[in-house]
């Protein structure tokens, strides 16, 4: 996510947070943990962020937002490119940007698989947002005539599972991929992945 380069106390106490939420979920998560491992006092919490639920909200949000910002500005960047290039540029910036929070990619997307008022609120906010970007970029590429309305559904489904599947089921994989370089290998090949199918499906 965002640093915020004007306040390390405040950016400290998120990426605690983050990486406890990660690991114990938020419910199993207290504001002393996060306290303990940010190293600050737990009235800094409280000043900064009212609650731990007030912090989750300010977290998700500065994900997101930097998130739909920088799926906006390849969309902006790439509007002179063929639809294909242009929508495999996009899952590029799509998954670079969950593999460089990948915590918090993992326990956002985790969490969305629930049914609460958390995930009400996303949805009808951030992710709406998201689902629009990558059905127009996708749907570009197939055609008007091309599909069957239900296929164009089914692929767009499997599209969405493949952006999704590292952080849902992390634990398939987090062994295999520790340090920078191996998040940024791992980024590599699991674009080209993608960006393979998505061959194979504009050939079909």
């Amino acid at each position: 996510m965002k640093t915020l380069k004007n306040n390390p106390s405040k950016q400290k106490v998120i990426d605690a947070a983050s990486s406890l939420f990660f690991q114990k979920g938020f419910h199993g998560t207290s504001v002393r943990d996060i306290a303990d491992k940010a190293c600050v006092n737990v009235s800094l919490i409280s000043y900064y962020f009212k609650s731990k639920q007030g912090l989750l909200e300010h977290g998700v949000t500065q994900y997101y937002e930097t998130y739909l910002k920088t799926i906006e500005d390849t969309l902006q960047q790439s509007e002179h490119d063929t639809e294909l290039s242009r929508l495999k540029k996009l899952i590029e910036t799509i998954i670079q940007y969950r593999q460089n929070n990948h915590q918090f990619s993992c326990f956002i997307l985790r969490e969305l698989s629930l049914d609460s008022v958390f995930v009400r609120e996303m949805a009808v906010t951030y992710i709406a947002k998201e689902n629009y970007y990558i059905s127009n970029a996708f749907f570009a590429i197939l055609g008007k005539h091309k599909k069957q309305e239900l296929d164009r559904q089914f692929l767009l489904m499997q599209l969405k599972g493949m952006l999704i599947t590292p952080y849902i089921l992390q634990n398939e994989w987090k062994n295999q991929v520790i340090g920078e370089h191996s998040h940024q290998m791992f980024v590599r090949k699991y674009v080209q992945t993608i960006h393979e199918w998505l061959d194979f499906i504009v050939a079909d």
